[in-house]
């Protein structure tokens, strides 16, 4: 049934992303996930359905479904990842300091977390649909010194900012902190947590940043893939207990995410469209 609906909005004569032959995803649209099994799809749309039968019936779903968009909702969104002549989508420029910061107005969300999260491989991944867009990505941890920006067309940008902890900036302070205060079209920040490591000391001092700064953001747990079921839920209920008992900021639902594998990019890709007013999500939508 789940994927009876999800073909009924990709018939023919539906506009969707004309991926180039040179995607970097054989998953990056959604029309390309419509062959898999319905459970696949299920999973790679809403990650969090495959570690519901494992929580005992007690735990309280409802902070892990807050936003949870309809595949029409998803397939809108998607749209607004493809770049065309009417809305191109690139990498604009690169800043150390605040002063070098491009004077942008549409909205903006920021992508931080520790070196080698896979914040550069997320950012990828949701552009995958435009392959083109240059997303510098190496194994090396710290490998983004600056803060990178990507306009979406006219719609919003998207920043990648250097990792702290291991090989972090030496001025990652000076540099992200001014940004993270002052920037006024800054509709919201996206910080990544290891899923198959769970919260380090680091992530805890970044949270506690952003939580003095009072801007609203979002936690983003990546790797999904990297560990087995037991071991992710409890990372992920280890998380939720900080930010239920610790924030007042951020928002409650984690996004679960794998940029190996594409579970969770249609979600974000949604979630990010949604929060910078780009497209009119359906009521059974919320934020």
């Amino acid at each position: 049934m789940f994927c009876l609906r999800l073909g009924l909005w990709l018939q023919p004569g539906t506009q969707v992303c004309v991926v180039s032959r040179h995607s970097v995803h054989k998953l990056s649209s959604l029309q390309q996930a419509t062959n898999l099994p319905p459970k696949k799809v299920q999973s790679l749309l809403y990650p969090f359905s495959e570690l519901e039968g494992y929580l005992d019936r007690s735990v309280d779903r409802t902070p892990f479904q807050l936003f949870h968009p309809s595949v029409e909702d998803m397939v809108k969104a998607e749209k607004l990842f493809c770049s065309s002549q009417s809305h191109k989508i690139d990498y604009y420029s690169s800043a150390e300091r605040m002063d070098h910061v491009p004077a942008l107005r549409q909205p903006e969300v920021c992508f931080i977390g520790r070196s080698n999260v896979g914040k550069s491989s997320l950012v990828k991944a949701l552009f995958s649909l435009s392959p083109e867009v240059e997303v510098r990505i190496s194994k090396t941890p710290g490998h983004t010194k600056k803060m990178n920006f990507f306009r979406v067309g006219k719609a919003f940008t998207v920043v990648d900012m250097p990792g702290y902890g291991h090989r972090a900036p030496k001025d990652f302070v000076e540099m992200v902190e001014p940004y993270l205060y002052t920037r006024k079209n800054l509709v919201r920040t996206f910080l990544l947590v290891d899923g198959s490591v769970g919260l380090q000391k680091a992530d805890l001092i970044a949270l506690e940043m952003c939580e003095e700064f009072r801007r609203p953001y979002v936690m983003v747990v990546t790797k999904i893939d990297k560990c087995g079921s037991g071991a992710l839920l409890t990372n992920l209920l280890n998380l939720h207990d900080v930010v239920k008992t610790q924030t007042t900021s951020c928002f409650p639902q984690p996004f679960l995410v794998s940029s190996l594998h594409f579970l969770g990019i249609y979600l974000l890709r949604c979630f990010i469209t949604h929060l910078t007013g780009s497209i009119r999500l359906s009521n059974t939508s919320q934020s």
